[in-house]
Protein backbone atom coordinates (compact mmCIF):
# COMPACT_ATOMS: atom_id res chain seq x y z
CA UNK A 1 0.00 0.00 0.00
CA UNK A 2 0.99 3.47 -0.83
CA UNK A 3 0.91 5.87 1.87
CA UNK A 4 0.79 9.81 1.58
CA UNK A 5 2.43 11.93 4.66
CA UNK A 6 2.85 15.39 5.21
CA UNK A 7 3.09 17.44 8.41
CA UNK A 8 3.61 21.58 9.12
CA UNK A 9 6.94 22.59 11.77
CA UNK A 10 5.03 21.13 14.88
CA UNK A 11 4.40 17.93 13.37
CA UNK A 12 7.59 17.32 11.57
CA UNK A 13 9.73 14.85 14.30
CA UNK A 14 6.63 12.36 14.52
CA UNK A 15 6.48 12.31 10.42
CA UNK A 16 9.88 11.13 10.57
CA UNK A 17 9.18 8.23 13.00
CA UNK A 18 6.12 7.66 11.25
CA UNK A 19 7.76 7.36 7.89
CA UNK A 20 10.34 5.18 9.13
CA UNK A 21 7.94 2.76 10.98
CA UNK A 22 5.69 2.32 8.28
CA UNK A 23 8.89 1.48 5.53
CA UNK A 24 9.75 -0.88 8.13
CA UNK A 25 6.19 -2.45 7.95
CA UNK A 26 6.89 -2.74 4.13
CA UNK A 27 4.42 0.16 3.20
CA UNK A 28 5.70 2.49 0.52
CA UNK A 29 5.77 6.12 1.85
CA UNK A 30 5.57 9.43 -0.02
CA UNK A 31 7.04 12.48 1.91
CA UNK A 32 5.37 15.74 0.87
CA UNK A 33 6.48 17.73 3.94
CA UNK A 34 7.96 19.75 5.52
CA UNK A 35 11.48 18.80 6.28
CA UNK A 36 12.55 20.79 9.39
CA UNK A 37 11.19 21.81 12.49
CA UNK A 38 11.19 25.39 10.89
CA UNK A 39 7.92 27.47 10.52
CA UNK A 40 5.61 26.62 7.90
CA UNK A 41 2.37 27.03 5.89
CA UNK A 42 0.92 23.48 6.62
CA UNK A 43 -1.72 24.45 3.84
CA UNK A 44 1.32 24.14 1.34
CA UNK A 45 1.98 20.20 2.28
CA UNK A 46 -1.85 19.17 3.29
CA UNK A 47 -2.72 20.32 -0.52
CA UNK A 48 -0.16 18.31 -2.08
CA UNK A 49 -1.00 15.33 -0.35
CA UNK A 50 -4.46 15.92 -0.62
CA UNK A 51 -3.81 15.91 -4.50
CA UNK A 52 -2.14 12.96 -4.54
CA UNK A 53 -5.02 10.56 -2.67
CA UNK A 54 -7.42 12.36 -5.69
CA UNK A 55 -5.05 11.06 -8.41
CA UNK A 56 -4.96 7.77 -7.06
CA UNK A 57 -1.06 8.07 -6.30
CA UNK A 58 -1.63 7.22 -2.66
CA UNK A 59 -4.06 4.82 -1.20
CA UNK A 60 -4.70 7.13 2.37
CA UNK A 61 -2.41 10.12 3.89
CA UNK A 62 -0.96 10.54 7.42
CA UNK A 63 -0.41 14.33 8.64
CA UNK A 64 0.29 16.18 11.39
CA UNK A 65 0.24 19.42 13.05
CA UNK A 66 0.68 21.16 16.21
CA UNK A 67 -3.34 20.79 16.57
CA UNK A 68 -4.13 19.15 13.61
CA UNK A 69 -6.59 21.35 13.21
CA UNK A 70 -5.67 23.55 10.54
CA UNK A 71 -3.95 21.06 8.47
CA UNK A 72 -7.19 19.21 8.79
CA UNK A 73 -9.81 21.81 7.91
CA UNK A 74 -7.30 22.64 4.54
CA UNK A 75 -7.30 18.54 3.28
CA UNK A 76 -10.62 19.16 3.99
CA UNK A 77 -11.43 21.66 1.38
CA UNK A 78 -10.95 18.93 -1.29
CA UNK A 79 -14.31 17.37 -2.39
CA UNK A 80 -12.61 13.89 -2.91
CA UNK A 81 -11.29 13.92 0.46
CA UNK A 82 -12.24 12.56 4.20
CA UNK A 83 -9.85 13.97 6.42
CA UNK A 84 -10.73 12.79 10.31
CA UNK A 85 -8.82 14.47 13.02
CA UNK A 86 -7.99 11.18 15.73
CA UNK A 87 -6.58 11.30 18.79
CA UNK A 88 -6.96 7.69 20.26
CA UNK A 89 -7.78 4.52 18.66
CA UNK A 90 -11.59 4.39 18.83
CA UNK A 91 -11.81 7.72 16.60
CA UNK A 92 -9.14 6.07 14.08
CA UNK A 93 -11.47 2.87 13.66
CA UNK A 94 -14.72 5.19 13.46
CA UNK A 95 -13.72 7.34 11.29
CA UNK A 96 -12.87 4.72 8.76
CA UNK A 97 -15.45 2.29 9.22
CA UNK A 98 -18.26 4.69 8.90
CA UNK A 99 -16.71 7.28 7.29
CA UNK A 100 -14.23 5.93 4.70
CA UNK A 101 -11.33 8.50 6.35
CA UNK A 102 -8.79 8.50 3.51
CA UNK A 103 -6.86 11.08 5.74
CA UNK A 104 -6.14 10.33 9.45
CA UNK A 105 -5.07 13.43 11.11
CA UNK A 106 -3.47 13.93 14.16
CA UNK A 107 -2.47 16.63 16.54
CA UNK A 108 1.50 16.39 17.34
CA UNK A 109 1.57 18.63 20.38
CA UNK A 110 -1.24 16.33 22.36
CA UNK A 111 -0.46 12.94 21.11
CA UNK A 112 3.37 10.78 22.49
CA UNK A 113 4.55 8.28 20.08
CA UNK A 114 3.39 5.37 22.11
CA UNK A 115 -0.63 6.74 21.33
CA UNK A 116 0.45 7.66 17.73
CA UNK A 117 1.83 4.05 16.46
CA UNK A 118 -1.82 2.19 17.82
CA UNK A 119 -3.91 5.33 16.01
CA UNK A 120 -1.78 4.49 12.62
CA UNK A 121 -2.25 0.80 12.91
CA UNK A 122 -5.91 1.09 13.77
CA UNK A 123 -6.47 3.23 10.90
CA UNK A 124 -4.61 1.15 8.52
CA UNK A 125 -5.91 -2.34 9.42
CA UNK A 126 -9.55 -0.61 9.50
CA UNK A 127 -11.55 -0.81 6.51
CA UNK A 128 -14.74 1.18 5.88
CA UNK A 129 -18.08 -0.84 6.79
CA UNK A 130 -20.09 0.17 3.69
CA UNK A 131 -23.93 -0.48 3.98
CA UNK A 132 -26.08 2.44 5.43
CA UNK A 133 -22.79 4.76 5.85
CA UNK A 134 -22.03 4.82 2.59
CA UNK A 135 -25.08 6.53 1.62
CA UNK A 136 -24.26 9.40 4.44
CA UNK A 137 -20.71 9.78 2.80
CA UNK A 138 -21.66 10.20 -0.69
CA UNK A 139 -23.85 13.07 0.84
CA UNK A 140 -20.61 14.53 2.49
CA UNK A 141 -19.11 16.40 -0.73
CA UNK A 142 -20.54 19.78 -1.65
CA UNK A 143 -21.83 20.05 -5.87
Amino acid sequence: MKIGIACDHAGFDYKEKTKKFLIEKGFIIEDFGCNSNESVDYPDFSHKLSKSIINNKNELGIQFCGTGNGINMTANKHQEIRSALCWNEKIAEQARLHNDANILTMPARYLNWEEIEKIIVTFINTNFEGGRHARRVKKIKCF
